[in-house]
């Protein structure tokens, strides 16, 4: 007569029940967060995009008449042009900027490779706040450190902040510097996941450090490229607290942004109603962006 192995199959379930539950609650506080913090608003804002909603009392639907005065709106278009531009030269300068940095402190002939981590990523933690007050402090026109020192070389004060096109350049600079210790953290993750055999084959075939770098480094860190110019382009897209700090949108109203034109409208002018349609057009210009990259970015990879 021979025995029955043991069933082992039926402890199984209560355990597996067990490590199953707590991800299933930790998901299920995730989802309940994004819904209450981000579905919701999101829900809300659409409805007040159909409606004459000023913030207070009751509010009457009025269809698309929002978004049909929006798009007859001159100053939208204005805000709309100045963010696209903005994003055109934030962009390329913080990726150029941060890619730059990453390769020197990346570099095995590097010194103090740590040190600069730090130094570089510092502007990162400050607040948009501080850094907008910062490069006020260096580039306004009166008091600026910046002319201070062009005075005392003989030139005369550069108008940063009464010029349109200068003051949005200070803010492309500031908002690169402070944007470049994140990009740097995720260009050096991947650049440390390059296989050294690659770099070592290369040069016995004769390439130098600049082939080495359009040959290997760029083909091998194209997702991460890819991260961080969608990144930079929601976050360019988004900017608001480094412009106000710097020069609230100046001369004038000539550098006003979507995000800061969404808020005069909506919280100044209690506009509630058609802010809201701005902030789903922005949604909408996100999401195309965002499609778009994900597009050409999925074809680079096929080839």
């Amino acid at each position: 007569m021979t025995k029955r192995a043991p069933d082992v199959s039926a402890s199984p379930p209560r355990r597996r029940s067990k490590y199953t539950l707590a991800p299933l609650v930790l998901i299920a506080a995730n989802v309940v967060l994004f819904a209450l913090f981000f579905v919701w608003p999101a829900v809300i804002g659409l409805v007040y995009s159909f409606t004459n909603y000023t913030g207070v009392g009751v509010f009457q639907f009025v269809g698309l008449d929002n978004y049909q005065n929006l798009f007859g709106d001159s100053t939208f278009y204005d805000a709309l042009t100045r963010t696209l531009l903005y994003a055109v030269l934030f962009v390329p300068l913080n990726f150029a900027f941060s890619l730059l940095i990453a390769n020197m402190v990346v570099s095995r002939h590097a010194k103090g490779a740590s040190v600069a981590r730090v130094i570089f990523f510092i502007p990162w933690l400050l607040s948009p706040i501080v850094v907008g007050v910062l490069w006020r402090w260096l580039f306004g026109e009166n008091f600026g450190l910046v002319n201070y020192l062009i005075h005392e070389l003989g030139g005369s004060a550069v108008p940063w902040q009464s010029n349109a096109d200068l003051s949005l350049l200070v803010v492309v600079m500031a908002a690169s510097w402070a944007w470049t210790g994140f990009s740097m953290l995720l260009f050096i993750a991947a650049i440390k996941n390059v296989p050294v055999s690659y770099y070592e084959a290369a040069s016995l075939d004769g390439a130098g450090p600049w082939r080495q770098f359009f040959h290997i480094t760029l083909p091998s860190i194209a997702p991460t490229s890819f991260i961080v110019i969608l990144l930079n382009t929601i976050n360019a897209m988004k900017e608001y607290p480094v412009f106000v700090a710097l020069n609230n949108g100046g001369p004038g109203t000539s550098n006003n942004l979507m995000v800061q034109y969404i808020y005069e409208t909506g919280f100044k002018r209690g506009q509630i109603g058609y802010a809201s349609a701005a902030s789903f057009v922005l949604m909408l210009i996100l999401m195309a962006v965002a499609i778009i990259q994900l597009i050409v970015n999925r074809r680079v990879e096929n080839r």
